[in-house]
């Protein structure tokens, strides 16, 4: 970074968090306090209004803004994608908002970068919309819900359906939940939330909720929750060993499946240990597999597998 780029990326950041000690940009920029304090000093005297304060830090005079910015090619297409991204997988007041800031970048940049933008993009494609359309509209609706409960600091109440049924013999429970952040994992949208039913963090995917409403009750977020630094407790505790012919290995690899642990290639076949929660949740993904697929152990689980194949049969 040289000394024009690091000093209108000072101007960013102070108009941005409005007020920053010397230290943190230093941090902030990789360079050092002293080339700070220079770069401050250069500004100020080319007529940047700067107020520097001992032991507070930096900030610019309310009403300064920076004339507009140009943008390189690689920055344009960089803004335009992510507007696409919001486009598709967002809410429809984000989306309609997301498509109204791609019509103005578009219009204020010039020609030639405009031109090569679009030479670019014609090349990239997102494919993300749901392929249930009732389903992508409903999936954005409850993210519209959830995005203003959680701005409002709303509790909401909501109907979820599991993928399989649990000690409660039942796919569907209802609750009431703390939304504490969205999640975008593996192309679906996942709600981090504090469940009053389990009276802990869970995950709730998106796709599966219905009836979702803002409810009276409030909450405050943790002092202690930060969503992009938020790891789940992993309560995967049950290992079950497969093996898979060689020639299915590499589509093993794609599905790219959670619960994949660890996997070794022999001329036997392909090694593949899972850890779950509890075996049931793996029992359709490995049947999907046919014969390509034997269950090595548990010898519970194998039994799982060999009695639904058994009931499978039934039907023919």
């Amino acid at each position: 970074m040289n000394k024009t780029e690091r000093q209108l990326a000072i101007l960013l950041e102070l108009q941005r968090r409005k007020v920053l000690k010397g230290e943190e940009l230093a941090e902030k920029l990789e360079t050092s306090v002293r080339t700070i304090y220079r770069d401050i000093q250069a500004l100020s005297e080319s007529g940047v209004p700067i107020i520097g304060a001992p032991g507070h830090g930096y900030s610019l005079i309310e009403g300064y803004f920076l004339p507009p910015i140009s943008f390189t090619v690689e920055e344009a297409v960089s803004l335009l994608l992510g507007a696409e991204f919001i486009e598709q997988r967002f809410d429809n007041q984000y989306s309609q908002s997301a498509q109204s800031s791609r019509g103005k970048i578009e219009v204020i940049l010039p020609d030639p970068i405009r031109h090569e933008t679009d030479r670019i993009r014609s090349g990239i494609r997102f494919r993300l919309q749901s392929e249930d359309p009732e389903l992508g509209e409903r999936e954005k609706s409850n993210i519209k819900t959830i995005r203003i409960a959680m701005m409002e600091g709303k509790k909401i109440h909501f109907k979820y359906t599991k993928r399989i049924s649990e000690s409660e013999n039942s796919r569907e429970t209802i609750r009431t939940a703390a939304p504490l952040g969205l999640v975008l994992v593996q192309g679906g949208w996942l709600l981090v939330a504090q469940c009053d039913l389990r009276g802990e963090h869970r995950h709730f995917k998106i796709s599966r909720m219905s009836d979702v409403s803002t409810m009276i009750e409030s909450f405050e977020l943790p002092r202690d929750f930060n969503l992009h630094t938020y790891r789940p407790a992993d309560d995967r505790h049950v290992t079950i060993r497969t093996v898979f012919k060689p020639e299915v290995a590499d589509k093993v690899d794609e599905s790219k499946i959670y619960f994949m642990e660890h996997a070794e290639l022999l001329p036997s076949g392909y090694y593949v240990d899972f850890r779950v929660r509890y075996a049931e949740e793996l029992l359709h993904w490995i049947l999907s597999w046919g014969s390509n697929v034997k269950v090595l152990k548990p010898e519970s689980f194998r039994s799982r597998v060999k009695k639904e194949v058994e009931s499978m049969l039934k039907n023919y």
